[in-house]
């Protein structure tokens, strides 16, 4: 990332709605918004098969669920947070992953410029290519600051999205018990 890049655009922004940069409170703003873009949107320079390569052989093929996992991301279209749970259920193919790999793919993807839907599908589609699954469903339930806090301005509003792969896209009964499960 360019840090530079970033100090000077956040200046711009303060100078923009009329804030003295130079001001106590706000002449380290840029240098502390340029820290934390580094952090939050570290996903740019990750990909999910680096946490997903970690797998151990399984005879198995039960379905496995991780849910709860709470993330953090960054709506694309007017850079404020959306945040909440994902819920990931795979059907191994003669190999599983560590569980806290699922978490990490999660992390890959809601930590960059993103919108729920596309965030959903990247988790399922990486999980099922990387793994071989013989099915994986992916359920995000989200709030979006862009309408919480501005716009239509309705809090605890939250989007649901779903995402499913193979055998869970083809077998009703398997996706409905995945989303008894989850509740």
């Amino acid at each position: 990332m360019d840090r530079e890049k970033i100090m000077q655009g956040v200046k711009l922004i303060l100078e923009g709605i009329g804030e003295d940069v130079t001001r106590e409170g706000l002449k380290d703003t840029p240098l502390r918004v340029a820290k934390m873009y580094e952090e939050i949107f570290s996903g740019m320079t990750e990909t999910a098969d680096t946490h997903l390569s970690c797998t151990f052989t399984a005879s198995g093929s039960e379905m496995i669920i991780e849910k709860d996992i709470v993330f953090y991301s960054t709506c694309e279209h007017h850079l404020m947070p959306f945040f909440g749970k994902a819920a990931i259920a795979y059907i191994p193919n003669g190999k599983v992953v560590g569980i806290s790999k699922l978490a990490r793919t999660v992390e890959v993807f809601a930590k960059r410029p993103q919108i729920q839907e596309q965030l959903t599908a990247q988790i399922a589609d990486a999980i099922a290519d990387e793994l071989d699954t013989k099915g994986v469903i992916v359920a995000i339930e989200a709030e979006h600051t862009c309408m919480t806090m501005r716009g239509v301005r309705k809090p605890g509003t939250k989007t649901l999205t779903l995402a499913a792969r193979g055998a869970f896209a083809t077998d009703t009964d398997l996706k409905n018990t995945f989303l008894s499960m989850i509740k």
